[in-house]
């Protein structure tokens, strides 16, 4: 690793080099939260809480800021957007992520795949194959250019992955570390661990509608009756009319038509975490009539808070299906981008890169870009 230590300079200083700071989302999976010194703004690049309770947004993070852009609406990466609005911020974000901010945002709406020029700094931004309506960002500045992946996945079969351009600076997500283990595995694991099951057997799937909800329904679709709850029926309907999914997406069109049917065999419903929403009644439910763990099954699918293990120690299991990248598609971004410096955002210990060959590992600090 190589040391870049610089003086952050005064709002008001023009002229200075750009640089960026992870203020949150180094060494946890814990909120995103990064700061971008343009030469003469301060922009932050998303505004996250938790995914846990004790990781909240921390206010001070936009002390100096001159405008907030967030990739995608993962509570990760715009549960803070209230005290955004609050400080009166601008937001930079796709018209699909702008309908999750609270009232009262004011936004500069970004193409899901396009460019926009940004008090001189020219800003790519591309589907990231994670979220309807998410998106990266390459910022054209420094010599090389900064990539900011924000969450991203080029494995899904039901969002979109729009290459990006070059880049000498990445702050990619890393969220699975070290992890080899491919989706086509992940498919593999879940049908057995479904097969396993008695044929009378519910399964609920906590999902967050903009993510993981669509590519589960397809995968589900042929093993059985699969329902949505409303929240997850409306995000789909609103992926298959934008355009930012793929052509295989049009098979759960039929399912749009059909209201919830808490009797189906496999029932997909907010929250991802179990704790709101549809899938939350639901295990209130089972718990309330005996059936959580014996005739209705939870399988959780991405990071667990402490409610979800808490429910899977009593009825569930935890079996992962990838929307973030395994460290064979880290290596293949960096390598396709060019980098020659990262940062490894979203895991625990991002230490264990010190020991990849390729590009050197950032790990805090500010960094001249």
């Amino acid at each position: 690793m190589r040391d870049y230590p610089m003086t952050a300079p005064d709002k008001g200083q023009r002229g200075t080099l750009p640089y960026i700071e992870v203020l949150s989302g180094l060494g946890e999976k814990g909120p995103a939260c990064i700061r971008l010194w343009t030469g003469r703004r301060m922009w932050l690049l998303d505004a996250g809480f938790g995914p846990e309770a004790s990781s909240p947004f921390n206010p001070d993070w936009l002390t100096g800021a001159d405008e907030v852009f967030i990739t995608h609406d993962h509570i990760d990466h715009i549960g803070g957007a209230a005290h955004v609005i609050r400080a009166g911020l601008p937001i930079a974000c796709t018209a699909r992520t702008a309908r999750a901010l609270p009232p009262g945002a004011r936004l500069r709406l970004l193409p899901e795949k396009g460019e926009t020029v940004i008090d001189g700094v020219t800003l790519t931004t591309g589907r990231n194959g994670h979220a309807l309506g998410g998106v990266w960002m390459h910022f054209n500045l420094g010599a090389e250019g900064l990539f900011y992946s924000g969450d991203w996945s080029e494995e899904s079969t039901w969002f979109a992955f729009d290459p990006p351009p070059a880049a000498g600076t990445a702050l990619i997500d890393c969220s699975y570390q070290m992890e080899t283990v491919s989706q086509e595995e992940r498919r593999r694991l879940l049908d057995a661990a479904l097969d396993a099951l008695e044929p009378e057997v519910q399964v609920l799937f906590p999902v967050p509608p903009s993510g993981r909800a669509g590519e589960l329904a397809l995968h589900l679709l042929p093993r059985g009756s699969v329902t949505l709850d409303d929240a997850c029926r409306d995000a789909i309907a609103q992926g298959l009319a934008s355009g930012g999914v793929t052509k295989a997406a049009a098979a759960l069109r039929p399912l749009l038509d059909q209201p919830f049917d808490p009797s189906a065999r496999y029932l997909l419903c907010d929250t991802p975490n179990a704790d709101g929403g549809m899938a939350w009644r639901l295990v209130q439910d089972w718990r309330d009539s005996g059936r959580l763990g014996r005739r209705g099954v939870v399988i959780f699918t991405g990071h667990m808070t402490a409610h979800a293990r808490a429910i899977a120690a009593h009825g569930g299991q935890f079996l992962r299906w990838n929307v973030h990248p395994p460290l064979a598609d880290q290596r293949a971004l960096l390598r396709r981008i060019g980098a020659r410096r990262f940062a490894p955002l979203f895991c625990p210990v991002p230490e264990d890169y010190l020991l990849e060959s390729g590009p050197d590992v950032l790990l805090g600090g500010k960094v001249l870009l």
